[in-house]
């Protein structure tokens, strides 16, 4: 909920919007949007989506996560259980091919029939999306690793900068590639966390698509 208010809050700033013009977009009253945002009053699921899409922000969509809590210490009865709902947001999973195209004016259907979705606590301003990890160019021996089956979630809108792990677009391939961007002696790169594969300069001709921002392990 309270990342929920945090976006809402930001995006009503980013676009000079009224709490107002905001009732008036979902159906609400002034009132009843200001309980919400000030926490007085809990919105269902179906209204925090229409609030995001009525801000412009139809690729993100509030989801409820149950997670098993161990609470049997403090429970009289050792076999009950807690259960903890949290907010989160989603985003497609795409295909290395065509997350190339994430800043083209043309883009695929985030709400297709087909697309497949996986969650996060990140909330992206732009099309934040996951790709499936393919290849062992990011095993390293030592030291961060992300092995191939892990799910990544890319985030176009975040700079990307020196030490950034990064998903980039290169002459050499239609298929996006998975690398941390680096800085050697003025020179950028895209190298490899596994060493046994080669650098590869980052010239004009390549694009930083978005810059990962998490990694799970997908079973």
């Amino acid at each position: 909920m309270d990342k929920w208010i945090a976006l809402v809050r930001t995006k009503l700033r980013e676009l000079k919007l009224t709490q107002e013009k905001l009732a008036e977009r979902v159906g609400a009253s002034q009132g009843g949007v200001g309980h919400w945002l000030n926490k007085r009053r809990q919105p269902d699921l179906p209204t925090m989506n229409n609030v995001l899409h009525a801000l412009g922000l139809e690729h993100l969509e509030v989801a409820l996560v149950v997670r098993e809590r161990n609470d049997a210490g403090d429970s009289p009865d050792a076999d009950e259980y807690a259960y903890e709902i949290t907010s989160v947001f989603r985003y497609p999973v795409r295909d290395w091919v065509s997350a190339g195209q994430v800043n083209e004016k043309v883009q695929p259907d985030y709400a297709s029939p087909g697309t497949i979705f996986e969650v996060s606590d990140h909330y992206a301003k732009g099309g934040a999306f996951w790709l499936q990890v393919t290849g062992d160019a990011m095993t390293a021996p030592v030291g961060v690793s992300i092995a191939q089956g892990m799910m990544i979630l890319v985030d176009p809108d975040i700079e990307a900068t020196p030490g950034k792990m990064v998903i980039a677009l290169t002459p050499e391939s239609e298929a996006t590639t998975f690398r941390q961007l680096i800085e050697e002696s003025g020179q950028r790169y895209l190298k490899p966390l596994n060493p046994t594969y080669p650098k590869t300069l980052f010239d004009d001709k390549c694009r930083i698509i978005g810059v990962v921002v998490q990694a799970t392990v997908k079973f």
